[in-house]
C-alpha cells in the first residue's frame, strides 16, 4: 500500500503523496472515448470575460439631493456640473485597472443624461452648457479616444413617468404609452453613440426590446433582461460571488431575468457568466456630501477581488462623480492603490504553462517559494473541470496544497507558503478532456484575505 502522511495547514487538511502513488480513476476519464456536448461562450462573451474589471458610473439628480433615489425635487436649473470632465472619468477607470465603463444614462427617477426627444426631464432642460450638453456623447467620445469599452444602464423603471419596477405601469393605456417612450429612449442611445459593449437593465423588463437589441447592439453583453440576457448578477450588491460560480445555468433559469450566481449549474445548458457589482462607497451608489467615510478600504477591495475575479466572475466597481462633475481625488487614490496591489501580487508569475489532460506539471527554478496559484480553463471549449487538486513537489513526494471544484475563467488559489521544485494540477473530475489555458504560480509574499474561501451561499 502506498504510504500517505497527513499534515495540517492554514488551508485545512493536506497530504503528502509519494511520487510512485497511484491516482484513482478520474470521473472525467470517459473523455478518451467520447466528448460530451457542453455549452460554451460566444466570441463576445469570451472577450467580455477576459476584461475582468469594469467601472460603473452613477450620476443623476440624486447627486444634488444627497439621496440614493431621486425624489424629483431638484429644480433643473440647479443641475449644473460646471467642471464635468469625462476624460477625467475615463482616466479614473484606468486608475482602477478597468477595461470598460457602464454609465447610468437613466436611473430609476427617469432623468435622461443625453439629448432625448422623449421627455423634458433630462440634461437638455438644465442650465449646464445652456441646455446643449450631452453627458453620454462626451463620455462615449472620451472612451473612444483611449480604446475604453463603453456601455450604458438604462432603467426600465421611471418614477417621473410613473413606471414601476421592470417598466410596469398601472394601466394598459399608461403601459402602451411608456412602451413607446422607453423603446425610443433605448433606440436613441444604441443608434447615436457608437457601439455598446454592455447594456444594463437591472432586473426584469416588461417592455419588448429584443428587436432593438438585435438591430443596434448585437454584440453587447446584456445584463438582466429575461431571454435577452447574456450575463447575470451574483445576487448581492457587495461584490461577492459564490464558489463554485459555474458559468452555466438551466434553460428554465435563463429565461427568468432574475437568475444569479446561486443558479449556477455545471450541467446547465446556457452559458451565462457572472458579473459582481459593488460601489466604492458601499452601500451608496451616488456621491453625496455625507458619504466620504463610506469609501472602501484597500483590504476590503482585495477581499472582493479574491471572491469575484478569483472565483471566475467579472467585477464592476461603481465610482460616482460629485456634483461638480468630477470623480474625487480620494476615490482615485484608493483605486490606484488597489490596481497597484493586484499588479504587485499577480503581475509577474514565477512560472506558468498550459496544457490538457488530467495532470499538468510545471517545473520551478531552484526550489522556489510559492504562495498563490492561478488556473484558467480554455472556456471556448466549455467549462469542463469539476474537481481538482494542486500539488507541490517536495523532495521525493507530492504535497497537496489545495483542492477545489470549478476553475472556469479563473480560479485564484492561495496556498500554504511552500518551497517547491515543481507543481502539478491534477483534475480529479471532469466532463470531457480538461483544457487548461493557464497554470501559473506566484510568490506574492502576502497572505490572502482571511475570507478568500468563505462560503457565500446567501445573497447579502
Amino acid at each position: 500500500m502506498n504510504r500517505r502522511r497527513f499534515i495540517c495547514s492554514f488551508l485545512g487538511t493536506t497530504s503528502l503523496i509519494p511520487l510512485s502513488g497511484v491516482y484513482p480513476l478520474l470521473a472525467g476519464k470517459a473523455y478518451a472515448d467520447a466528448v460530451p456536448t457542453l455549452p460554451s461562450p460566444t466570441a463576445d462573451q469570451l472577450a467580455w470575460q477576459d476584461l475582468e474589471i469594469g467601472m460603473f458610473i452613477h450620476f443623476a439628480p440624486n447627486t444634488w439631493q444627497d439621496k440614493e433615489l431621486d425624489d424629483l425635487s431638484t429644480p433643473l436649473s440647479q443641475i449644473n456640473p460646471e467642471l464635468l470632465d469625462t476624460d477625467q472619468w475615463v482616466a479614473s477607470a484606468m486608475d482602477l485597472g478597468a477595461k470598460y465603463i457602464v454609465f447610468v444614462a437613466k436611473h430609476v427617477g427617469g432623468f435622461c443624461m443625453w439629448q432625448t426627444d422623449t421627455t423634458d426631464y433630462g440634461i437638455r432642460k438644465t442650465s449646464w452648457r445652456g441646455g446643449h450638453g450631452d453627458v453620454l456623447a462626451d463620455l462615449a467620445g472620451s472612451c473612444r479616444k483611449v480604446g475604453m469599452k463603453f456601455g450604458v444602464y438604462i432603467s426600465p423603471r421611471d418614477d417621473k413617468f410613473g413606471a414601476g419596477g421592470g417598466g410596469r405601469c398601472k394601466t394598459p393605456e399608461k403601459q402602451n404609452a411608456y412602451n413607446i417612450i422607453y423603446r425610443q429612449q433605448l433606440t436613441e442611445i444604441l443608434s447615436r453613440y457608437g457601439e455598446m459593449f454592455e447594456v444594463w437593465f437591472d432586473g426584469s423588463n416588461v417592455v419588448h426590446i429584443s428587436d432593438i437589441l438585435k438591430k443596434y447592439a448585437p454584440h453587447a453583453m446584456i445584463y438582466e433582461s429575461g431571454p435577452n440576457a447574456t450575463i447575470r448578477g451574483v445576487g448581492n450588491e457587495e461584490g461577492f460571488a459564490v464558489y463554485p460560480a459555474w458559468n452555466t445555468v438551466t434553460t428554465a433559469d435563463a429565461k427568468t431575468g432574475g437568475e444569479t450566481a446561486l443558479h449556477g449549474d455545471p450541467n446547465g445548458s446556457v452559458w451565462l457568466p457572472n458579473e459582481a457589482h459593488v460601489s466604492i462607497l458601499r452601500p451608496d451608489w451616488f456621491w453625496s456630501t455625507t458619504n466620504e467615510n463610506y469609501l472602501l478600504s484597500l483590504d476590503t477591495l482585495l477581499d472582493i477581488y479574491y471572491r469575484t475575479n478569483g472565483r471566475g466572475a467579472q467585477l464592476i466597481v461603481n465610482v460616482p462623480p460629485d456634483n461638480k462633475g468630477l470623480i474625487p481625488d480620494s476615490y482615485r487614490a484608493r483605486m490606484r492603490e488597489f490596481r497597484s496591489e493586484i499588479q504587485r501580487r499577480f503581475g509577474h508569475s514565477v512560472a506558468e504553462t498550459s496544457g490538457s489532460g488530467d495532470s499538468i506539471s510545471l517545473p520551478l527554478p531552484n526550489n522556489t517559494r510559492i504562495d498563490h496559484v492561478i488556473m484558467q480553463e480554455n472556456c471556448a471549449s466549455g467549462e469542463r473541470v469539476r474537481g481538482y487538486r494542486v500539488e507541490a513537489q517536495s523532495k521525493e513526494e507530492w504535497k497537496v496544497l489545495g483542492t477545489g471544484s470549478a476553475i472556469g475563467h479563473k480560479r485564484i488559489q492561495p496556498v500554504e507558503p511552500t518551497m517547491a521544485g515543481a507543481i502539478r494540477l491534477v483534475i480529479t473530475e471532469s466532463a470531457g478532456r480538461p483544457e487548461i489555458r493557464r497554470l501559473a504560480v506566484f510568490n506574492t509574499n502576502s497572505l490572502p484575505p482571511s475570507t478568500w474561501n468563505a462560503d457565500t451561499k446567501v445573497p447579502a
